[in-house]
């Protein structure tokens, strides 16, 4: 971007904003199914941004020289800690920033030279990001392949004298289900590790559930072995993006999660997140919205959000060539087709409005789609499920994506470090994936198909540069 030669009015920004965004996916009602939580709710929605702005300017850095942060701080983590069995909190930028310091603060505990990190193969992704980050080796449990969830067994049998930390999900994001959090802990705490449970999506979702009637098991820091959480409030606590909630059993732990350093000649630095100076707007943004809300406004969003999921569930059933995977238990739910290719029905719903999340076969588990039901859902669930009982019928008439001869041995042996961006654009729009910006929501069926044909490593490889294309100038 050249910067222009004078200044521009605020009423000439905003146009140009809304130009930019004219391809986004709506982040309001419901038709997109991942990636944004709406209540529905517009009155909560103004309350949380007129405090992100009003908070917007004050920096977590110095919690000393803005005392709302800490107020406001302690009764965001507070209000988490009351929900989910007590403990010691840090309020972060997101899911992937609490578990960082979960696993930061399980590895400084622990002081393995070799450390290792035991997790089922349906966890999220950003523990795999952490250990990177962190020097952690990732030991992967399967899971069952009916249920999805992983047997405390095997979890055992992965432990050994070098494991820093266990973790569990309540529920894991693939198909909504929670691990056997009882069954793990206990296993962890016999053997001297710590147990970290991944609460990030359903942490804030599961006891509104609970009191709505939906059978939820103990799964929080009142779990016997359980000595961490995590818990997002920018998913179903409805905040602003950038607001999690990380806490410990033990402030010991948290402690650790901490870095402070005085080996220089500049200002002290102590700073509880992996970020320094960091926008108070986020944490003004969720006290707002729990403060807005309220228990009774969370209380009727779990009720509507479960019979959203169980009239989705029950609708999906009913729609010939497609089957739920597994039992959620939460408001995640996954679908794969029989005789249905999902990566182009999730085109043809993309076509009529609706986002329907593509996920790729792995471990034993199918290409599937992904639904996120929150509290608006229920507004609409029926016309969903009209749109995808027609998306799948048109899917079924086009038949799966064909991709050309020879395309996935070619990507397989590509030495994608010695091709440059503008090589790999080419070859991308020669297989019909534009990755221009401003060419509108592309068809990612054929994407999706050759990614779900590459082993995991080859995925990576092309994701990177997909990325990489994607924000070249």
């Amino acid at each position: 971007m050249n910067l222009p030669p004078t200044g521009r009015t605020a009423e000439d920004l905003l146009a140009e904003v809304a130009r930019l965004k004219e391809h986004d996916l709506p982040v309001r009602g419901g038709q997109v199914t991942a990636y944004v939580y709406d209540t529905g709710r517009a009155e909560v929605n103004d309350a949380a941004t007129r405090a992100y702005l009003e908070m917007l300017e004050v920096n977590c850095l110095d919690p000393t020289a803005f005392p709302s942060v800490v107020e406001m701080e302690r009764q965001v983590v507070g209000a988490v800690a009351g929900l989910l069995g007590g403990g010691h909190g840090i309020f972060t930028s997101g899911g992937t920033e609490s578990i960082m310091l979960a696993v930061k603060a399980a590895r400084d505990l622990a002081g393995r030279d070799r450390p290792n990190l035991v997790l089922p193969v349906t966890a999220h992704p950003a523990f795999h990001k952490a250990a990177h980050y962190l020097g952690v080796v990732v030991r992967p449990v399967p899971v069952d392949l009916e249920t999805y969830k992983v047997r405390a067994g095997e979890m055992k049998a992965a432990i050994d004298e070098d494991t820093i930390l266990v973790v569990v999900s309540a529920p894991s994001y693939p198909q909504g289900v929670i691990d056997p959090v009882e069954e793990v802990a206990a296993v962890a705490a016999a053997a001297g590790v710590p147990c970290h449970v991944d609460a990030c999506v359903g942490g804030w979702l599961l006891p509104w559930l609970r009191e709505a009637g939906a059978e939820v098991p103990p799964f929080d820091l009142s779990v016997p072995g359980v000595t961490s959480i995590s818990c997002d409030l920018h998913k179903f606590g409805y905040a602003p993006k950038g607001a999690s909630v990380l806490l410990f059993a033990d402030p010991a732990a948290r402690r650790k999660a901490y870095f402070a350093s005085a080996a220089w000649p500049g200002y002290t630095i102590i700073n509880a997140t992996v970020q320094s100076s960091r926008s108070a707007g986020p944490l003004g943004g969720a006290w707002a919205t729990l403060q807005s809300l309220g228990r009774s406004g969370y209380a009727e969003l779990g009720r509507t959000t479960l019979e959203a999921t169980r009239r989705l569930r029950a609708g999906l059933a009913e729609i010939p060539g497609l089957r739920v995977l597994g039992t959620p238990e939460s408001s995640l739910v996954a679908f794969t087709g029989a005789d249905v290719d999902v990566f182009v029905l999730a085109d043809e719903a993309r076509a009529r409005g609706w986002f329907l999340q593509p996920q790729l076969s792995y471990a034993g588990i199918p290409a599937n789609l992904h639904v996120t039901v929150t509290g608006v859902t229920l507004s609409g669930v029926e016309a969903m499920l009209k749109v995808i009982a027609e998306s799948a019928a048109a899917a079924r008439e086009r038949g799966p994506v064909v991709l050309p001869k020879g395309l996935i041995e070619l990507v397989a042996g590509l030495d994608l470090e010695a091709i440059d961006d503008a090589t790999f654009g080419e070859l991308s729009a020669s297989v019909g994936v534009d990755l221009r910006p401003g060419t509108g929501q592309p068809e990612m069926a054929v994407v999706n198909t050759v990614l779900d044909a590459l082993p995991a490593e080859a995925r990576e490889a092309v994701l990177v540069r997909f990325l990489s294309v994607l924000y070249s100038e």
